[in-house]
């Protein structure tokens, strides 16, 4: 082999012995095989344009006890705003969060007409379905909780969240009144416009 010939071919050998180290080093910091890969979501999140107020406490606030198992135990007057033109139903769960027990169902009505726009106190919202409750009845609960322990200075102490949930569906319901939170829960998947949350607080001396 000529001189020439030598020097291309150790040349050419070099080269890809050089391509060999590169792809050697890319292979250990490449990207990630397909199936570990994330898309970052298209979704953009969208704050909620539907309101939920009450004219008898405001949000974060105490529910007075009249509506409480201390009180009349009548659901409170809720108002409505700023629904979806293509809703075709909402439901309103009311739970809370702090119970011993965990989650405790206190209210839940679906199929509501979209359309109202007020729920006067201690009435079933226009068209809803009451389903199920942790109380093992239909209806409204009120908060109910454990009398607080004391506090060392013998102030009561804890206070419970009451979640009021309120969801715009493009669908209704296809449920009974012996429907619990999860049937609902399932049965919305996929269904929801928008929603919205207004939280009363309550404790027990």
């Amino acid at each position: 082999m000529k001189p020439l010939q030598v020097a291309i071919a150790v040349l050419i050998l070099a080269l890809l012995a050089a391509g060999g180290i590169i792809l050697l080093r890319q292979s250990k910091i490449g990207p990630k095989p397909i199936g570990q890969i994330t898309k970052p979501s298209s979704a953009v999140k969208v704050e909620s344009k539907m309101k939920l107020a009450s004219s008898a406490f405001s949000d974060n606030q105490s529910i007075p006890a009249k509506y409480t198992c201390d009180g009349v135990n009548i659901s409170p007057p809720l108002t409505i705003s700023e629904i979806p033109e293509n809703a075709q139903g909402l439901v309103l769960i009311v739970d809370d969060p702090d119970a011993p027990a965990g989650d405790w169902v206190h209210w839940t009505v679906f199929n509501i007409d979209p359309a109202m726009t007020e729920v006067t106190e201690g009435t079933v919202p226009t068209g809803g379905v009451e389903g199920m409750t942790d109380f093992g009845k239909t209806g409204w609960g009120g908060p109910c909780p454990p009398a607080s322990p004391k506090s060392q200075r013998g102030e009561p102490s804890g206070t419970h969240r009451y979640q009021f949930k309120l969801y715009a569906l493009d669908t209704t319901l296809e449920l009974g009144s012996s429907a619990k939170k999860q049937d609902i829960g399932e049965a919305m998947q996929g269904h929801i416009l928008d929603q919205t949350l207004l939280i009363g607080l309550y404790q027990r001396g």
